[in-house]
């Protein structure tokens, strides 16, 4: 199971919403290794008439995976013990990854863009971008401040079409002159390190030849002061990890895990009759009566509503403080 399935019982010592105090079972405090961010700005912009060159230029071609499984594996990409996977549905847009793949696998040879090309589309095809031609000039007027000027460069995927209708993908560049004022911190043994998280879509384009687009396109540029720190930090402990569940091995557990017969609470064991402000099969009318069954005078019947903080199973009238499904907490609200 992970952190969050409906079996991880012990929801205090998971991580996820707290439902008490953010005090409670703090014990220690701990030194973690971090990309501390001292300053960062972010920047919209639309850029008109940018002309981006197209390289490495393969097809679209179809994706036997949808043929033979109806689904699409992920893509996925390890090194060491690090992965980074992409799982998309059938007909969703390739990758250039995935098409370059798809076109190293093909068994016939692989066609040339052939007369006029046809821009369809274009995204940046990574979230980090690169920097160059960076200076950094702190400001004696201002302390801790920094004029920090460079060019951003955005990778992007351009999608076209030739003249035989034959869709191709290629590999462009959009770049940013950025001229900013960021905090800077001052002068360390550990120095600090200037990143930037970029974006990119295309609104339109148009080829005008020589592997050239002219596109109009909306970019989003992050810049990040960071530096790798040790923090102290207060701390629940460890965290308890929870045995991995296999995928359809225990698929039949959530409907196994429910009561056999529907449970009811002590409180709510006379059924009210809201319309009379009285309980269904007693004459009684005292306000205490009333009370008990749920009702508040002839007005409407108030009923108490349990919510659990880890898997979110409602319950009506739920008298225990603990979830009958996951034993996680369960907060109480009440409604007429």
């Amino acid at each position: 199971m992970s952190f969050y399935s409906y079996k991880n019982a012990n929801a205090q010592c998971s991580p996820g919403c707290i439902c008490t105090s953010a005090l409670d079972g703090l014990n220690q405090r701990i030194c973690i290794q971090v990309k501390n961010v001292y300053d960062s700005c972010m920047q919209q912009e639309q850029l008109d008439d940018v002309v981006i060159t197209v390289s490495d230029i393969v097809p679209v071609l179809p994706d036997k995976s949808c043929h033979e499984t109806n689904t699409r594996p992920c893509s996925c990409s390890c090194a060491g013990n690090t992965c980074s996977c992409s799982c998309n549905a059938c007909g969703a847009p390739l990758s250039y990854s995935e098409a370059v793949e798809n076109a190293e696998n093909a068994n016939c040879p692989l066609p040339q863009p052939c007369g006029q090309w046809t821009f369809e589309s274009c995204r940046s095809s990574t979230t980090e971008g690169t920097i160059s031609n960076l200076t950094i000039d702190r400001l004696c007027d201002r302390p801790q401040f920094a004029r920090v000027k460079g060019t951003v460069s955005i990778p992007i995927d351009v999608l076209f079409t030739d003249q035989r209708c034959q869709e191709w993908i290629g590999r462009g560049t959009v770049s940013v002159v950025k001229d900013v004022l960021l905090a800077i911190p001052d002068e360390s043994i550990v120095p600090f390190t200037l990143e930037s998280l970029v974006s990119a879509i295309c609104v339109s384009g148009t080829y005008i030849g020589n592997c050239q687009f002219e596109i109009t396109i909306c970019v989003t540029i992050v810049l990040k002061i960071l530096a790798e720190v040790e923090l102290m930090v207060p701390s629940y402990g460890y965290c308890e990890i929870p045995p991995c569940e296999e995928f359809a091995e225990n698929v039949c557990d959530e409907f196994f895990s429910l009561p056999l017969f529907p449970q009811q609470s002590a409180s709510f064991q006379q059924i009210c009759n809201c319309s009379t402000g009285t309980a269904a099969g007693t004459t009684a009318t005292t306000a205490a009566t009333n009370a008990n069954c749920g009702c508040v005078n002839n007005l409407g019947c108030q009923q108490v509503c349990s919510t659990c903080c880890n898997c979110g199973t409602t319950c009506a009238g739920c008298s225990s403080s603990l979830c009958p499904r996951c034993g996680g907490t369960m907060t109480s609200s009440t409604t007429a």
